[in-house]
């Protein structure tokens, strides 16, 4: 269903600013965002896509990839039509470069009922970028909270000040999903958007205006997206503005969409982006999309043991006492909620 946004501004000659996410789309009346989903509707920007869920499945939440907070949960990941940016790899495709409105009706208080007739601990707006339906899900969010749940968002970041004080009545934790390093020529290239710095913004904005918790991933790209120069700017940019403690998740590469043509990204050169990271101070650093490797687990900076160990989004160990303290030496590990009492390796679920 249509709905009228909350996050614009009204120009002159009934056109309409769309302040959602950082190209700050100017439309005309009868026009639509590139997003494809938010579009002028007689001088007013109206959300097409309020009520529409696409896709909706139950999977871990180490999958967004979010290990810091709540470990163990279920999540109920939901996702609309359209998206903000353009990468040629998405595997998401079908759903994100969609850019007809489709889905199923479910109200805010559907999503969340749904979310606990699954068993699920919260609910995720991923698959494309939640930013662009951001009314929509902070509705959801909200009857969410009423019952009990947090909310997750698994976002590209490149958003606004008006979308990250919206996200503050509401969400809970955020992965921020970083392309090639935020390398500019890549993401000019490869992603379509003109300038990586509002997503630096982003996250600066989040950390002064809100209480939501922030994990990193960086999808590395092999040849066109694998610059140690990048990963050594964001590395030093999070341990410069977050500390030592921020999450970040080196991610490997898999052929998809426009992209097909690119091998998968070679274990050694995530490898070697890992240790950049270690270098520049950052103390829990991950490797994703290679289960079984070593730097899947969470090593203690005080002993250098296995405090949680996994292998891809199971969790295979866990040598936490009940205050999130290696059992080992002591040391806190910036765990957010203990291991769930009802963990099950199976957290997998087709819903629509």
């Amino acid at each position: 269903m249509n709905k009228e946004a909350i996050l614009y501004e009204k120009l002159p000659d009934d056109k309409v600013r769309c302040t959602a996410c950082a190209r700050y789309c100017e439309i005309k009346p009868g026009q639509v965002g590139l997003c494809g989903i938010r579009g002028n509707e007689g001088g007013k920007l109206d959300l097409y896509v309020y009520g529409k869920v696409i896709t909706g499945n139950v999977d871990p939440i180490e999958k967004k990839p979010i290990i810091h907070y709540m470990p163990g949960s279920r999540i109920f990941s939901i996702a609309t039509t359209g998206c903000n940016w353009l990468c040629r790899f998405c595997q998401n495709n079908d759903i994100s470069q969609r850019r007809k409105v489709e889905g199923i009706d479910l109200s805010p208080k559907q999503v969340a009922q749904l979310a606990i007739d699954k068993n699920a601990q919260a609910i995720a707006y991923t698959y494309n970028e939640p930013s662009i339906f951001i009314e929509f899900a902070r509705d959801c969010g909200i009857e969410a909270h009423k019952r009990g749940l947090f909310n997750v968002f698994v976002s590209n970041g490149y958003d606004t000040p008006q979308s990250v004080k919206m996200m503050g009545e509401f969400l809970d934790c955020i992965t921020v999903d970083f392309k090639g390093s935020a390398d500019p020529e890549f993401t000019r290239k490869i992603v379509g958007i003109p300038d990586p710095k509002p997503i630096f913004d982003t996250l600066i904005e989040i950390r002064d205006k809100t209480k939501i918790h922030v994990e990193i991933t960086d999808l590395i790209v092999p040849q066109i997206g694998e610059s140690l120069d990048h990963a050594k700017k964001l590395a030093k940019f999070l341990y410069d503005n977050f500390g030592p403690e921020m999450p970040i998740h080196f991610l490997r590469f898999h052929p998809d969409y426009k992209m097909m043509e690119f091998p998968v990204t070679p274990v050694q050169t995530l490898e070697k982006h890992y240790e950049i990271a270690k270098k520049e101070g950052l103390q829990y650093v991950y490797l994703g999309n290679v289960p079984g490797h070593k730097y899947e687990h969470t090593y203690c900076p005080g002993c250098n043991t296995i405090a949680v160990g996994r292998y891809g989004f199971d969790i295979t160990s866990w040598n936490l006492d009940k205050d999130n303290k290696c059992n080992t030496c002591g040391h806190k590990i910036p765990i957010i909620g203990q291991l769930d009492k009802n963990y099950k390796k199976s957290r997998f679920q087709f819903v629509i």
